[in-house]
């Protein structure tokens, strides 16, 4: 039989994940350190894990809401509504999802009719792309610069509008090249989005982890912007709860009304247990996120004054938990040179080119990583950079 003939042509048109094909290589190799994989390096607190304990006890083991239990939709509006600016209603704008990637799937699948283009930045994390594919749209890219700090620029955005535009997609802090978009980037892209009619899709799982004092600001948050906005986040970044599969979808009654009926039908609803630790972690856990938070600060500060001594030159990343170093004076493409620095020195990195072709050249370090561990990768990696520079 002939099964490539029988998988759907816009599934078939789909690569395989550069960061999972790149990491079936790491299994088993002994000694090896990884910057790659974008996962806390934090245990769940204790007692966010306790919840989740105490609620197998008591029973808790049945299905919810399709939405989600009410209890946590109060809590994440409160959340949202303190942290964001952005106040919603609990019992009718917020949906419970099987983490952000399955928010992003749905909205995207509840939004998109065949044709309509998405518009999202690039570098970007690795799912964007097929995600619009699959919804049956047209993936727009839109390049941003080492220059720019890697942040989405009005005018390149308002280069790529057409009249088949229908979403945009933004996710700040950014996945892979920790980029932040100021208050006024923000305030143009809003202008552009609601001159054009544009719902505004954002995954904002990273918007805890933003560093040097500066406070993280949602488009969601602008005036004209919560009624064409659909606000994505998460638990498993800034609670290290990556393994309960949980985020949300904060955005108008009708929208969320959509999603859900994707929802119900392919998921039904988020696990429970996963649902009442997480009311735990909105209600009682941001000392510890400050804690994990202030943990990064140091690492990327050490990690990116390491890079550009040893000569990649890397831009600050005002949020998340990466950097995104230059590797193209090495004369290496980005793929040749993460294998060979995996190879020759054991250290894991992912290539850039696995984020959109916009990222070759570059290089996604993850810090989310033990102290000792990026010191000595760093030092690995600077042996690698200087055997290529003696040749």
């Amino acid at each position: 039989m002939d099964y490539q003939a029988k998988i759907a042509r816009n599934v078939a048109s789909i690569p395989r994940s550069g960061i999972r094909d790149f990491f079936e290589l790491v299994q088993g190799r002994d000694d090896v350190i990884s910057l790659g994989v974008g996962e806390p390096d934090f245990v769940t607190p204790w007692h966010i894990r306790e919840a989740a304990i105490y609620s197998l006890e008591k029973g808790q083991t049945t299905y919810t809401s399709n939405l989600g239990l009410l209890s946590l939709r109060k809590s994440i509006a409160r959340y949202v509504e303190s942290f964001f600016g952005v106040p919603y209603e609990a019992s009718k704008e917020v949906l419970v999802t099987v983490g952000v990637s399955e928010a992003i799937d749905i909205a995207l699948r509840a939004l998109i009719n065949p044709g309509d283009e998405v518009i999202y930045h690039e570098p970007c994390y690795v799912s964007y792309s097929p995600s619009i594919v699959m919804a049956h749209g047209v993936a727009v890219p839109v390049v941003t610069t080492k220059e720019d700090g890697f942040s989405l620029k009005p005018e390149r955005l308002a280069a790529v509008i057409t009249p088949r535009s229908r979403i945009l997609m933004l996710n700040f802090p950014t996945n892979p090249t920790g980029a932040c978009a100021s208050r006024e980037d923000l305030e143009g892209i809003a202008k552009l989005a609601i001159e054009h009619d544009l719902i505004v899709l954002t995954d904002e799982i990273y918007s805890e982890l933003r560093y040097d004092g500066e406070k993280h600001v949602s488009i969601a948050s602008l005036p004209g912007m919560k009624e064409r906005t659909i606000l994505l986040h998460g638990f498993s970044k800034a609670f290290a709860m990556t393994g309960f599969r949980l985020g949300y979808a904060c955005a108008p009654q009708p929208i969320i009304e959509a999603m859900m009926k994707i929802h119900q039908y392919a998921m039904l609803c988020a696990p429970i247990m996963s649902q009442n630790a997480a009311i735990e972690a909105l209600e009682n856990g941001t000392a510890a996120m400050l804690e994990m938070r202030k943990s990064y600060h140091q690492r990327r500060d050490f990690l990116v004054k390491r890079l550009n001594e040893i000569g990649l030159e890397c831009h600050t990343p005002g949020g998340a938990f990466y950097v995104f170093p230059d590797i193209r004076s090495t004369g290496l493409s980005s793929k040749d040179f993460a294998f060979r620095l995996l190879e020759e020195e054991n250290v894991a990195c992912v290539p850039g080119g696995a984020f959109g072709p916009s990222g070759e050249g570059f290089l996604r370090c993850c810090y989310a990583t033990a102290f000792d561990d990026i010191r000595t990768a760093t030092d690995r990696i600077e042996a690698f950079v200087g055997r290529l520079k003696s040749k």
